[in-house]
């Protein structure tokens, strides 16, 4: 996202009907299937919605590819976090600058993703409140099942 301080990685969320497709080309191409359990779920008010997350193959830049159900609840917080953070810059150069100091006191994966887990929230609350006063809705994604025309 320009404008939003980040670590050296590529993330990239895909939205599929077929979890299983997705992971087997991902694996014949070298993309590894990541085993930690907060990377097998994504939590959301409404529950706890499964994911997939792969990392790239052995020697390529940084990356994590996010493989969530087509128009499930993780992948619309996930595009209403982002444009969120695209229409605030104030709130954008914030969640960066916390990100930043985050990162230089953990290491550690997990602690760093249970330490942003709380700040998150907060944020969607404020995203959440922006997409009820905007009536902003996901764009449609090319995975998702289309509506038949009325026509």
């Amino acid at each position: 996202m320009p404008g939003l301080a980040a670590k050296d990685c590529i993330d990239v969320q895909v939205e599929t009907l077929d979890e299983g497709l997705i992971a087997g080309c991902l694996g014949r191409i070298g993309f590894r299937l990541r085993p930690e359990p907060w990377n097998r779920v994504e939590p959301t008010p409404s529950g706890p919605c499964p994911k997939l997350v792969f990392a790239p193959p052995a020697q390529e830049r940084a990356s994590n590819l996010h493989v969530v159900a087509a128009g499930s609840e993780a992948a619309r917080r996930k595009l209403l976090f982002r444009d969120f953070l695209r229409a605030h810059d104030t709130a954008r150069d914030a969640w960066g600058d916390f990100k930043q100091r985050l990162a230089a006191m953990s290491a550690d994966v997990y602690q760093y993703g249970q330490a942003k887990a709380g700040p998150t929230e907060i944020l969607m609350i404020a995203a959440e409140s922006w997409a009820r006063q905007t009536r902003w809705s996901p764009p449609q994604s090319a995975s998702a099942p289309r509506r038949a025309s009325s026509r």
